[in-house]
This record gives C-alpha cells, structure tokens and sequence, in this order.
C-alpha cells in the first residue's frame, strides 16, 4: 500500500524511453526491455569478449551481458548509470547477469568479485563506482564473495566517453596496485566492469592481478562494443 503511494506521487520512470512504469515493471519497461540486443557469449568459450584478449591476458572466461552501438538503447542505458545518478540500473543489470550465468558451468566456481576500480578523484565526484552494484547483485545471485579494496586505481585518467578506439588506446596509463593479495591467492576472480571497447582497462588490471599465486581470472561486462 505504502510503495504505491509512493509511486503514485513519485512516479518512477523507464531508465530508456523515460515512460512511467507500470505495475511489476522495474527500471526498464517491457518494451525496451524486450528491444535489448543481448549477446548470450556466455553459451560460447570462442566469444568476441574472449577474443578481444587473446594474446594479451590469459582468462579462465569472458562474456557480456548486452551489445553496445552508438545512439542505442544500450548507450542510453550505461549513460543514465554513470552520469544520471541512475544507480538502480548497476543491480538491475546485476541480477540479469547473475541469472544467466548461474547455469553456466565455466561461472559456477566463481570465489570472489572485483569491480574495475575508479580513482579516487573520479569516485569522489560521480559519488559512486558505476559497476558496484552490479558486481554486488551477481555476487549474490552465485554466492560469490564482493570484495572492493583490493584492486585500487592509482593514476587520474579523463573519461573515455568520447575518445575514439586507437586514442584509448594511446592513453593506457591507467595504473593499478593489489593490496591485501593473499585474499586472493588460489582464487577464481571475477573481474567485472560496465563496456568493454578495447579492453585496455581489463588488461592492465588482469596483468597485476596474473602476479597473485594461483589466482584464475574471469571476465564480465554489461556491455561489449562490437
């Protein structure tokens, strides 16, 4: 009774078209929703995530929940989440995430979950990391451990928004350092971020993390840039 008077007088919208939501809509509407370009990777060890990083790093597996294009819903969406304020969408995107890989036998042994770190500077003025809550709500939905103060960003970098592909590139001076590393010795880590264009970023903090004894590494994203 309570939550609809709430939302009788504070309406909440679609994060995409903007509609009200209706009853037992969430976030997104049906509609948009339904128009989401899914990847479903994860049915496929050979994905075009995995082979981004071929070569590069050595992962145990890599998916992305969505396809990411210019001007679409997609780019809607992760633009609401990262300079909207519209934190829902991280756990939103979360729980999908972790209900669909939750039967995938390669994410079953998943032990910890760490989100590509913002630096300080960033996370002081967004007032959020971005891929908190979705590393949190997967973490949960497959009984995995989130643990954010262990991988920390150390060098300041402008957004990437609107850089092209090879000046991302060129500005890899994204340093990141480890502390606390024996939380991760002989464990599955998932690392997990919000688009993966490039996958520079993944890269530089696989490369610190592949020096922890035994530790295996995962990817996921919410969205890939084909």
């Amino acid at each position: 009774m309570f939550h609809d008077l709430i939302n009788l007088f504070y309406p909440k919208d679609c994060a995409i078209c903007e509609e009200i939501l209706i009853k037992n809509e969430q976030v997104i509407c049906t509609k948009c929703l339904h128009e989401l370009p899914v990847s479903n990777y994860h049915l496929h060890n050979d994905n075009p995530v995995a082979k981004v990083f071929y070569g590069r790093i050595s992962l145990e597996s890599a998916t992305s929940l969505l396809l990411f294009h210019k001007k679409s819903n997609v780019q809607t969406l992760i633009h609401q989440l990262k300079y909207r304020g519209r934190k829902e969408i991280g756990g939103y995107l979360g729980i999908w995430t972790g209900n669909t890989l939750a039967s995938v036998d390669n994410f079953k042994n998943i032990d910890i979950i760490i989100p590509v770190p913002l630096h300080k500077k960033k996370l002081k003025s967004r007032g959020y990391n971005q891929v908190e809550d979705f590393g949190k709500e997967i973490a949960n939905v497959i009984s995995a451990q989130y643990i954010d103060n262990v991988l920390l960003k150390t060098s300041f970098t402008a957004t990437q928004t609107l850089k092209s592909r090879l000046a991302r590139w060129n500005n890899i001076e994204e340093t990141f350092v480890v502390q606390n590393p024996e939380l991760l010795k002989n464990k599955h880590v998932l690392l997990v971020d919000d688009l993966i264009t490039t996958g520079a970023t993944i890269e530089a903090c696989a490369n610190i993390l592949a020096d922890i004894p035994g530790i295996k590494i995962s990817v996921v994203s919410m969205a890939f840039t084909e």
